[in-house]
């Protein structure tokens, strides 16, 4: 199987084989490994500069997916949609369609930020038949540009709103079902629709959510943050595994701060209990972030080489 097909096995709950597939949302980790960083000041490049620089970004999300096994690269540094589907089509000339290309593509209401937290709050009390008119705009126009991105060769979307806190959602789960749920379903088929794979990202502790997330029907949910309250990827497993596919469970606090003996067993307990019956992706329980040691990061590899093998 190829690295894509392997990545749509496991989206699709598919008999897995081999290696349980892995992948992060952004390895931002390129020039500790390979001494190279991608472009990113695109203000003043001319034309000809900027194509360069689009070519030297996909040649590199090429050279960290080969190097690290991934199955799936997430296009996280092209300025704006053209230049996505410019990306997409570098990459495939490079290698054909060997990997699952996608893009950021949320179109919900996630964690206000500390400036307008307290706006926020207010209005969605206050104003809640506006906040569900924008949640709908957001959705209409999200799915307008996705059509445009999946007919240039984009394979699918991460939803990367944020929807909890590490001791839970932000929004109750009466108000999340009022204010987020019906228009993330929307959104999802929406995008299904057009032949995308979707992967709905949200750290945080979102069980008392989570049954409302697999009802608006990802084919995975990313990143069963374990470090949260309430998460714990083997329960998670049990009582959703049939019915979506689960990536995380390694949890990135321990990659910075634990020890080398927590950081492994940690990643022996997400392949133990995330790879049975397939549908299941290994990776952090967020991204390889800039500044954590590297060694940290090529280890939980050498883990899923030792222990991440189906029969």
């Amino acid at each position: 199987m190829t690295p894509k097909e392997k990545a749509i096995n496991a989206l699709t709950l598919g008999k897995p084989e081999g290696l349980v597939p892995t992948f992060e949302l952004e390895f931002q980790l390129t020039e500790e490994l390979l001494g190279k960083s991608y472009h990113g000041n695109w203000r003043d490049a001319s034309p000809k500069e900027r194509d360069r620089m689009l070519h030297e970004n996909a040649e590199l999300f090429v050279e960290v997916a080969e190097r690290l096994d991934y199955s799936i690269i997430m296009d996280t540094r092209s300025p704006g949609d053209e230049a996505h589907l410019e990306t997409v089509r570098m990459i495939r000339e490079l290698v054909g369609d060997k990997y699952l290309l996608i893009v950021h593509g949320d179109a919900t209401f996630s964690i206000p930020n500390g400036n307008n937290m307290m706006e926020a709050a207010y209005a969605f009390f206050e104003r809640a038949d506006e906040m569900k008119r924008r949640a709908d705009q957001m959705v209409d126009n999200a799915l307008e540009r996705g059509k445009r991105l999946v007919d240039g060769g984009m394979d699918g979307f991460a939803l990367c709103a944020d929807y909890s806190f590490n001791d839970g959602p932000f929004l109750s789960p009466p108000m999340f079902a009022e204010f987020v749920t019906p228009y993330l379903t929307r959104l999802i088929a929406g995008y299904r629709e057009m032949g995308a794979y979707v992967i709905k990202h949200t750290d945080g502790n979102i069980m008392p959510i989570f049954d409302q997330l697999v009802a608006a029907a990802p084919h995975a949910i990313h990143s069963i943050d374990t470090q949260a309250e309430e998460m714990d990827l083997k329960v998670i497993k049990e009582m959703y595994g049939d019915q979506v596919c689960l990536i995380g469970g390694v949890q990135c606090g321990l990659l910075q701060t634990g020890t080398e003996e927590e950081i492994i067993e940690n990643c022996k307990y997400a392949l133990k209990y995330g790879m049975p019956g397939g549908g299941y992706i290994y990776s952090t329980s967020n991204v390889a972030f800039k500044g954590l040691p590297l060694e940290r990061y090529m280890l939980i590899l050498e883990i899923r080489q030792q222990y991440g093998w189906y029969n």
